[in-house]
């Protein structure tokens, strides 16, 4: 099944509107939906229509790279397939993944669909908990993890899972093992297999990251992964289909678990892109491989965005130009800006202040990601307008994309020309988005899940009638059919004056700041808006070191003067995107880091909010005791 060519401009959304207001929007497919197969026969016709293709470069323990071809690629999925059919793995068996981004996890995911199985996604840093809730849950037969501290975790638990039959370990030979044992199994044993997947068949079992309750796992099909990645990579043209000297090539560091890493994998593979997987997400291990491999576009978080320019931007404030660099920085918004606007041109001084900083900021701005990259497809929470400006003046477009575990990633995207800062971009090409009547934004289209796996049934149960899946998000449309996400519903403060407030805009422009890591607006049922602040170490790192104090405690920073009052400018800021009554009144910087293994981020780092407001409750009510001036 070759991904056709298509014209990467779907042209102008069809709009709906009622009483003057813009209510849907909906784009026409670029490419029909797939009648037949599955993502299991991507690596055998790859192998077949261009065998010497490049499909992934594996990293040696040198830090150099090895090729891998489609034709090696097909032969290392069949031949694992073979394996776990040797196991006894029986079609539409489940089979779990716990491992960080590497070859080996790109690889047994289609061998794993080439054998008839489903994949159930877990995150590395998953407690036992929640191991042990989604193996009981999906009814997992097998698992395979990456390391023996994995393993352990997993066997503790096997009392409590009655179906898991096979535990493997990537790190003590899990691939070896399993090629060896289906030497026996005939090719023909892995093309019935094939031959029983159609569109419609289950995939994967990806598990929400839970941030109300229990993780729910979404069903996804292969004919949603087809809708997805199909109509992106026909949308998405120069990303996919390099139209430069270098070959499209793309470093995953973002977790295989999560499904805007997942399909992007799939992705390269439909469209035969050059992939390499980078274990570590940690800054100098990351920069050392974006270094070597040299990728030419990235999927990439605003976390990981925002960084690359904090920490730019701190190196040169050691040299003693940080006031030189926030200048580059306001050309490259306003060329950026004005770059995007469609029929027009930055001006001709807007230009020259441009080619001044272009050797001295922005090109080094590019070489820390690897000198070629001209291309980020950004997901998994809100960009702000500011920092997409800011990349794109410095000759890096970024595609902002939204989208859910149940809609398998991205169901808007940042158009190619005419992109809108501050909006998450028009439906993608076969897509219609809707906004219900109370603002929570509804979506439809082929890569919408099959609904929310049913343990003690063994099946998807669908999640709405007609096709529409509400998500929980609200959000509105523009005139052109462009999507602003405003908060989340849940999410939702109203004060005890009945003034009700979106958190999620706040948010976005505190985390922006280089010493905020975190920071969660509340106020629901209290009389005004407050909010909880937590540190960034590297940026507090710098600022100490900047301002000679290092010899401070973190308990003495979160109550120092000059501290406070920058984070109050921070806030202040913030709070001329909305009314007095929204504003924030009151903060608390707090000396706890709010992580994954904390409990209150999700291994998406978004916010659980219950467990925020249960175990800093004294905080605050303590900051609701003070006055209104400040924190």
């Amino acid at each position: 099944m070759p991904v056709p060519e298509y014209p990467p401009d779907p042209g102008r959304p069809d709009v709906v509107r009622v009483d003057g207001t813009v209510r849907e929007v909906s784009v026409p497919a670029l490419v029909p939906p797939a009648r037949r197969g599955s993502l299991a026969d991507l690596p055998y016709e790859n192998a077949r229509d261009e065998p010497g293709a490049v499909l992934f470069s594996r990293k040696r323990p040198d830090g150099g790279w090895d090729d891998v071809s489609a034709a090696a690629f097909a032969a290392e999925v069949h031949s694992v397939a073979k394996g776990l059919i040797a196991q006894g793995l029986r079609p539409g068996d489940r089979l779990a993944l716990m491992a960080r981004t590497r070859y080996e996890w790109t690889l047994l995911d289609f061998a794993a669909w080439a054998a008839g199985l489903i994949t159930v996604p877990l995150y590395p840093t998953s407690s036992a908990y929640q191991v042990r809730w989604i193996l009981q849950d999906s009814g997992a037969a097998a698992c395979v993890v990456e390391d023996t501290a994995q393993a352990r975790l997993v066997s503790n638990e096997r009392r409590q899972l009655p179906s898991l039959g096979h535990l493997w370990v990537l790190d003590t030979g899990a691939v070896d093992q399993l090629r060896r044992s289906g030497k026996r199994v005939t090719d023909e044993a892995v093309t019935a297999r094939r031959g029983l997947l159609t569109p419609q068949t289950l995939a994967t079992l990806v598990y929400t990251s839970g941030t109300t309750g229990r993780p729910k796992g979404c069903a996804l099909t292969h004919g949603n992964f087809f809708a997805e990645v199909d109509n992106a990579i026909a949308l998405l043209h120069p990303v996919f289909r390099s139209v430069s000297k270098e070959p499209a090539a793309t470093l995953l560091f973002l977790p295989l678990s999560h499904v805007f890493g997942r399909m992007v994998a799939i992705g390269c593979v439909r469209a035969r892109v050059r992939v390499g997987h980078a274990p570590s997400a940690e800054s100098d291990e990351l920069l050392a491989d974006l270094a070597s491999f040299r990728p030419t576009f990235l999927l990439a978080i605003p976390y990981v965005l925002d960084k690359v320019f904090h920490t730019a931007r701190a190196a040169a404030e050691r040299l003693g130009r940080a006031a030189s660099f926030d200048r580059a920085a306001r050309v490259a918004e306003r060329y950026g800006q004005q770059s995007a606007t469609v029929g027009t041109r930055p001006s001709l001084g807007l230009r020259a202040a441009h080619a001044l900083y272009e050797p001295l900021v922005y090109k080094r701005i590019r070489a820390a990601l690897g000198g070629r990259v001209r291309h980020v497809i950004s997901g998994g929470s809100p960009l702000g307008a500011r920092l997409a400006e800011f990349f794109a003046g410095a000759g890096i477009d970024v595609y902002e994309g939204y989208g859910l575990t149940e809609t398998t990633a991205a169901a808007t995207v940042t158009p190619l020309r005419g992109p809108r800062p501050g909006t998450v971009g028009r439906p993608l090409p076969g897509t219609a988005v809707r906004i219900a009547h109370d603002g929570e934004i509804w979506l439809k289209g082929g890569h919408v899940f099959a609904g929310y796996w049913d343990a003690q049934r063994g099946v998807a149960l669908p999640y709405t009638d007609e096709g529409w899946f509400p998500t929980g998000d609200l959000g509105a449309l523009d005139d052109e059919g462009h999507l602003r996400i405003t908060g989340r519903k849940k999410d939702m403060i109203v004060t005890s004056a009945g003034k009700n407030v979106a958190p999620a805009p706040l948010e976005e422009w505190l985390r922006a700041h280089p010493l905020v890591a975190q920071c969660m607006v509340l106020g629901d049922g209290r009389p005004y808006v407050t909010a909880l602040v937590t540190l960034d170490h590297e940026g507090l790192l710098h600022w100490r070191r900047m301002r000679h104090k290092d010899h401070l405690a973190l308990w003495e920073l979160a109550r120092d003067d000059e501290l406070l009052a920058v984070v109050q400018r921070a806030v202040d800021d913030a709070n001329r995107l909305v009314s007095r009554a929204e504003s924030i009144r009151a903060f608390r910087v707090l000396t706890t880091e709010w992580t994954e293994t904390s409990g209150h981020l999700t291994p998406s780092l978004k916010l659980r909010r219950r467990a925020v407001l249960r175990d800093f409750a004294r905080d605050i009510d303590e900051m609701y005791g003070q006055s209104l001036s400040g924190g």
